[in-house]
């Protein structure tokens, strides 16, 4: 396999779409994104957030684990060379000049081997003219990650052959379609591209367990059916993710000035005396943790090795909301600082509208971290995190290494909203006849979908989260008109279990120290923007259609979904913690079909 791919990308972009194992195009290359083995360990930065790795120490069921943001690129050009290897992959070109036509419409480009190449770039033909080629843009690939070229000849012949004569794609017609898209050997036989995209057909036989980003020598038994796999396309790749809002932890002063040093002293300190050792002989160590006791310092490094203490039996989302819950009230003008600051909205300035009425807390969130981190990745089905933002355990996700030791991770701090909604109210709802008979409908939608999706462990996620979440798609809606940030850019994470329903609407940036406050602002505005958003929900520009969508139809795909479309409650998926899942207006207001379902009513 070949690695010279130069090329940039930045590095969240390693987090969220070109992680290992991922396909992308590089000015003059076509690459697959080496595992974590080949990632550079120089100048990557140590992510301390001890919540999150021992949740994912729980996941991929290891005793150590460490957080690195992705390596930078030296700006020095004498420096030594930094970065990430990357496989060049596919390794079938066509050439991109095309052969006089053998009858009106078909357009025939070769099919040729990277072995074949000059200096992997160029083809010379028998006349000795050379030809330039482009990466040919069908591999095959399984759900669990795995990846490799289609064995063309034996697709074209229908099995195993010891034919090697030159291989042709033809493409007959204008459209692209597969079903216009022939592959053909000189030796007479041809097979449309069509019949690599019919599972039942199994014409790419079974996929025997490549991965390619590892390395050679790196493949696992598998036996899935191979499936055919457009490298651009949109379910090449989806990246496992999951993250954490930073929550305050002790003494935050003393934990910036571990920080300082973790990475290169403090780390290797096993014992209280070693502490004492550093602090005494290095001079960085000692000004850096000038007027904390050792005591307390080596109570953090202990904490810091065990991944902050045992294994804390609230999910991820259940200690978020229970520090969102406790804000204190905002008095007078304080200066928000460190890594998260909230304050309550005095009731005062939001309560008294109708529509307000079942709204317990609002919260402004001045500064908040979120830590992300990249677990592994899945192909042609995205493996979202739980409503209670957990990982399933032994879930069949692609590895990104050998032996994984440390992960990639990001930082984004930014600003956000939050809104608590009454408990009670939600449990009164949940009695309604109409509330019930909704319900019975949406996880009848569910149950289909899992009829189609045999094996997943997804699990129907409730009323009382559908409500919420798609009252958060809404809020992003209405917010964005005003706040100064495009709705693409407003993330939500959705609270509803034991310790309180909720939404938190937040942005952040991992190029910078925060944001501009136009979030907090719009907290500031929050009955308005409410009011807006709930008259966004009335009425679809897709009414009576959307409104009167039965997600149990088998006639119909959008299982998941109620009242919700492209119109209305749908929005970019990189903002929704549901890929634009578990949907559905008419339990949020009163729509046309009026179903009698609806939690908040507008008034007068």
């Amino acid at each position: 396999m070949s690695k010279r791919a130069p090329g940039q990308i930045r590095q969240s972009q390693l987090i969220t779409t070109f992680g290992p194992g991922s396909m992308l195009d590089l000015p003059n290359y076509s690459v697959l994104v080496g595992g974590l083995d080949f990632w550079s360990p120089q100048g990557r930065t140590s992510i301390q957030e001890p919540r999150l790795v021992e949740k994912l120490k729980q996941v991929l069921e290891v005793n150590s684990l460490a957080l690195f943001t992705p390596p930078p690129e030296d700006p020095d050009p004498t420096a030594p060379q930094t970065g990430i290897t990357a496989w060049q992959f596919p390794n079938w070109f066509i050439t991109q000049d095309v052969e006089e036509a053998r009858q009106e419409a078909v357009r025939s480009r070769l099919l040729v081997p990277r072995i074949a190449l000059t200096r992997s770039r160029w083809y010379v033909d028998d006349n000795r003219k050379r030809r330039s080629v482009v990466p040919v843009r069908f591999v095959r690939a399984c759900r669990r990650g795995h990846i490799e070229d289609i064995d063309w000849y034996a697709f074209v012949h229908g099995g195993a052959t010891p034919c090697r004569r030159p291989l042709w794609i033809d493409e007959r017609g204008t459209t692209g379609d597969l079903s216009e898209v022939w592959v053909r050997c000189e030796c007479g036989k041809d097979r449309a591209m069509i019949e690599a995209g019919r599972m039942e057909t199994k014409a790419l036989g079974n996929c025997d367990g490549a991965r390619p980003w590892l390395g050679p020598y790196t493949k696992e038994s598998c036996g899935e059916p191979n499936r055919l796999l457009i490298r651009t396309a949109s379910n090449a790749y989806f990246a496992q993710l999951m993250s954490v809002i930073s929550l305050p932890e002790g003494d935050e002063g003393l934990s910036k000035a571990v920080d300082e040093v973790w990475q290169t002293y403090l780390q290797y300190v096993a014992t209280i005396e070693d502490l004492r050792d550093e602090r005494r002989k290095k001079p960085p160590v000692k000004n850096a943790l000038e007027g904390f006791s050792d005591e307390d310092l080596f109570a953090e490094i202990q904490r810091r090795k065990g991944g902050g203490g045992p294994v804390s039996t609230k999910s991820v989302k259940q200690v978020e909301i229970e520090t969102l819950l406790s804000a204190r009230d905002e008095v007078g003008v304080d200066r928000p600082d460190g890594n998260y600051y909230a304050r309550a909205l005095p009731p005062a300035e939001w309560r008294g509208p109708a529509w307000m009425t079942d709204i317990d807390r609002v919260v402004l969130v001045h500064r908040l971290r979120e830590v992300v981190a990249l677990v592994g990745f899945t192909r042609f089905e995205a493996a979202a995190p739980d409503t209670e933002g957990e990982l399933e355990l032994g879930v069949k996700r692609a590895a990104l290494a050998r032996e994984t030791t440390w992960l990639p991770a990001i930082e984004n701090r930014g600003e956000g909203i939050f809104l608590s909604v009454s408990k009670g109210a939600i449990e009164s709802w949940l009695q309604k006849p109409e509330v019930r008979e909704r319900g019975r409908q949406l996880e009848a939608g569910f149950n289909r979908w899992l009829q189609d999706h045999q094996g997943s462990k997804r699990l129907f996620p409730g009323l009382p989260y559908i409500l919420v979440h798609s009252l958060s798609h809404l809020l992003i809606t209405a917010v964005s008109l005003e706040c100064g940030y495009p709705a693409s850019s407003i993330r939500e994470r959705i609270y509803a279990g034991s310790s309180g329903y909720g939404i938190l609407l937040f942005t952040g940036s991992s190029d910078a120290e925060g944001t501009m406050g136009g979030l907090v602002e719009a907290g500031r505005e929050i009955a308005r923007h409410m009011r807006m958003a709930l008259e966004l929900a009335e009425l679809c520009s897709n009414d009576p259609v959307c409104a009167q969508h039965d997600p149990g139809n088998p006639q119909e795909t959008r299982f998941l979904l109620g009242a919700a479309c492209h119109g209305c409650l749908l929005i970019a998926e990189t903002c929704c913690e549901q890929y634009n899942d578990f949907l559905d207006r008419a339990l949020v207001v009163p729509t046309i079909d009026n179903r009698g379902a609806a939690f908040f009513r507008l008034g007068d």
